[in-house]
């Protein structure tokens, strides 16, 4: 074993024996029986690790290894470094979804891949459920309240309510077999008490919560350009995503003019967001409408190679996920296994929530809105890459991801099918360019609030005057934001350098002056399945494989 390799087998190893949820998701059934250690202790010993991994891989020099090697020990390294960047910052002495997080996700992705048999299953919820009361512990020992704001208190609050739900009533309703189910059950009614305790405890933590989610520029410079590997830092990505805003707003009011007659795009949008489906399960059933349209186009013009096998399932969102996320997301098949069945969450509300609340939700994924966000989430969006990217050989390419590369190569998608004509009308497309919008102003909050030069109620009212949300949703989003610095930009940054690579691309195969629209589809399904398959890499370790796979260098 050579030098790299060892080192990239014992960082994954360190890893997975530190985050075991994490290890049991990508399909390491070993580690289903436990739960991660989130002591204070264990904690900053993953920095300890993070620090000794990292100085391992700088000794290891260009001149041992092959461009694909080069490219996994950076991937590595860019890892490490945006550990160490965060580190400082101590997330989890702020965040009361880090304890809540791998409770439920620990549990829910057993049952979502069923990578074992049930009886096993049953057995490593058990186990899982008998370590909640850990967890929450550490939970209730690490928050610190002079560091935690008062609003990501009551972004946890609400996911730690949901995760109570979930356990208490709902999870074991996933097993067939009866005597099972009832081991489940007995199990989570001894846990949930346990998240009872939690809820009590963020609601007498929250009056006192007087910390800041601000991660200050300094470090949000570093994270795009040490973990990020792009020349951006956090000043000029703003302007990046703000010229983007205005160019944006001049081809929407255009498209709106020419198509409707009036430039006032966002009062049509507005009215479009009126023709939405009345009931969440309307909505779910649209979805997986125009998820089979998108599946559909792609083998019908061959824009991207489908692997056989592949599958994606629409189904509602989790019931612990509702109250911290407002918008689709999207669960990969596990990286260390054959399965390729991933799974598309349809946005439902929260529990509890109020008829007007739903009704706005919905208002959120008009009929209008549907096919994009189904292109994005499913094909050839995040389903699509990520089954692609299982067919990499490199462990460390199956495990280690960006949203850079993963959230732009999703908004890409989008780009791509409209060049294609996948879709239907001038409202599709111009709902298309307003959900590219929407990420456009997503840089501009994002970098604002963590620069410390936007207040929430600012961040939220520019998120609906600029992208036209709903108030439940653009608090949903800027709580978000508050929580996950820097994710928020992910998505139009990761697509401005997809695009621009991809015009590196198709120079290099004598298309450099063609439209999107006329470029021969195998020139352009090359570069895609090129760089899904590549893995989710940093964007500049992107270019890198992309450009050796032509032959040259980035």
């Amino acid at each position: 074993m050579t030098d790299l390799a060892a080192a990239l087998a014992d960082l994954l190893a360190s890893d997975f024996a530190a985050a075991p949820v994490t290890a049991s998701q990508a399909g390491r059934t070993e580690f289903d029986e436990r739960l991660d250690d989130m002591s204070a202790e264990a904690l900053e010993a993953r920095d300890a690790a993070a620090t000794a991994s990292l100085a391992r891989l700088d000794a290891i020099p260009d001149a041992d290894l092959t461009a694909d090697e080069a490219i996994d020990r950076d991937l590595a390294r860019s890892v490490l470094r945006g550990r160490l960047i965060m580190a400082p910052f101590a997330q989890w002495r702020r965040d009361p979804v880090t304890y809540s997080g791998p409770i439920s996700s620990g549990l829910f992705t057993l049952f979502l891949h069923r990578l074992r048999p049930e009886p096993d299953l049953v057995d490593a919820a058990v186990a899982r459920l008998e370590q909640a009361g850990r967890v929450v512990d550490a939970g209730i020992a690490n928050l610190d309240p002079a560091l935690a704001h008062p609003l990501m208190v009551e972004r946890g609050l609400g996911a730690a309510r949901g995760v109570t739900r979930y356990i208490r009533d709902l999870v074991w309703r996933d097993v067939e077999d009866p005597d099972q189910q009832e081991r489940l059950r007995a199990a989570s009614e001894r846990a949930a008490p346990h998240l009872d305790r939690y809820v009590a405890h963020l609601e007498a933590m929250l009056p006192r919560a007087h910390g800041s989610w601000a991660l200050g520029e300094e470090r949000y410079t570093r994270i795009l350009r040490e973990r990020e590997v792009l020349a951006d830092d956090a000043r000029s990505l703003r302007e990046r995503g703000q010229a983007e805003l205005e160019r944006l707003d001049a081809e929407m009011c255009a498209l709106s003019r020419d198509a409707v007659g009036n430039a006032d795009y966002a009062g049509v949008l507005r009215e479009d967001d009126a023709n939405h489906p009345p009931t969440e399960p309307a909505m779910l059933e649209a979805y997986a409408e125009w998820t089979a349209k998108a599946r559909d186009f792609l083998a019908a013009t061959g824009l991207v190679t489908l692997p056989e096998g592949e599958s994606c399932a629409v189904v509602p969102s989790p019931v612990f996920q509702r109250p911290v996320l407002g918008v689709a997301s999207y669960i990969a098949p596990p990286a260390f296994s054959d399965r390729q069945l991933g799974h598309f969450f349809v946005p439902y509300a929260p529990d509890g929530a109020s008829e007007e609340e739903v009704q706005a939700r919905l208002s959120n994924n008009s009929f209008g809105g549907i096919p994009t966000t189904a292109v994005h989430e499913a094909y050839p969006g995040h389903h699509w890459h990520l089954v692609m990217r299982k067919r990499n050989p490199s462990a460390i390419r199956r495990v280690y991801s960006t949203p850079y590369f993963s959230e732009g190569w999703a908004l890409y998608a989008e780009r791509v099918m409209r060049e294609r004509g996948f879709f239907e009308t001038p409202l599709h497309v111009l709902q298309h360019l307003n959900s590219t919008l929407f990420r456009a102003a997503r840089i501009v909050v994002d970098t604002s609030l963590h620069l410390g030069e936007m207040s929430l109620e600012e961040a939220v009212a520019f998120m609906m005057e600029r992208a036209a949300l709903p108030e439940p949703v653009a608090k949903a989003e800027v709580g978000r934001y508050c929580s996950w610095p820097t994710q928020a930009s992910s998505y139009l940054t990761g697509c401005l350098e997809i695009l621009g690579l991809r015009d590196r691309y198709l120079a290099a195969r004598g298309h450099g002056d063609s439209a999107p629209a006329d470029v021969p589809v195998d020139v352009l399904r090359g570069f895609h399945d090129t760089i899904t398959s590549s893995g989710a890499l940093p964007l500049g370790l992107a270019s890198r494989a992309v450009m050796a796979s032509l032959g040259e260098t980035a």
